[in-house]
């Protein structure tokens, strides 16, 4: 398989789709589950404007610098995301894992922790990634707590690298796992989603 083609991954809570058209409307659903557009740092879209975010996701996508997902809780058969892998680096091997936002109503279910477990699985296993990173707006406490309980370590501050939807410049923090990681990381998060799963 080539970097970056389009592929469907699939756990026990989630699948992640391949971003297309038809996810408008359940996504629409999703982003006012919680008005997660409403959180300043995040990348999520108003409902308004989730066709043009598909729209511009799938155009870069088309231009091989994205690959974009759709998140489905496979528990209702409903939307309640989106994750993206970005900024590929063939030649290292070499992605980041971004532009990820959850409905209220996915949080602390599993959902991310099985998504990123998907995702990193994949780049690790599939593509042979030396490398997977994350970044995430300086101030967004949440996401970076997600990120660091990966197992991902943090590489710094990255200064005024970053313009919000409102115009505001910010920082970014950097985070990033490598192979030689991946196999504790593995068995870490197979661990996380088998407590959480079993504690439900």
């Amino acid at each position: 398989m080539s970097f970056l083609d389009p592929v469907t991954l699939a756990g026990r809570l989630v699948r992640l789709e391949p971003l297309g058209s038809q996810h408008s409307d359940g996504l629409r659903a999703a982003v006012a589950d919680g008005n997660v557009w409403e959180l300043w740092y995040t990348s999520a879209p108003s409902p308004d404007a989730v066709d043009d975010d598909i729209a511009a996701k799938l155009d870069q996508a088309g231009r091989g610098v994205l690959l974009p997902f759709a998140t489905r809780r496979l528990a209702d058969d409903r939307l309640v995301g989106v994750t993206t892998y970005l900024h590929p680096l063939p030649d290292v091997p070499a992605v980041e894992i971004g532009f990820t936002w959850n409905a209220a109503s996915a949080r602390r279910t599993g959902i991310n922790t099985e998504s990123k477990l998907l995702l990193l699985r994949h780049a690790f296993e599939v593509w042979g990634c030396r490398r997977v990173a994350f970044r995430a707006t300086w101030f967004n406490h949440e996401s970076r707590r997600a990120i660091e309980r990966l197992g991902a370590v943090f590489e710094g501050r990255i200064r005024n690298d970053r313009v919000t939807r409102d115009g505001v410049v910010t920082d970014t923090a950097q985070y990033a796992l490598t192979d030689d990681a991946w196999p504790a990381v593995e068995r870490h998060l197979t661990h996380l989603l088998r407590t959480h799963t079993d504690a439900r």
